[in-house]
């Protein structure tokens, strides 16, 4: 099973939302704590999204 677009740039993006949001806890930033969450957040909404469309195609 390989991965598709979604499932890439969605944990690629949650990493990322990860590490920004840690940094800015880190240097007491909450505009950037807030802003990693949400980035975070978004991405693993799109990697849940690409497991979907990855669990359809993998059942037709």
């Amino acid at each position: 099973m390989s991965m598709n677009k979604d499932q890439v740039e969605g944990r690629a993006k949650e990493a990322a939302g990860k590490v920004r949001e840690v940094a800015g806890k880190v240097v007491g930033n909450t505009n950037q704590q807030v802003k990693g969450n949400i980035n975070k957040n978004v991405g693993a909404a799109q990697a849940k999204y690409g497991d979907v469309k990855s669990n359809i195609k993998d059942s037709k």
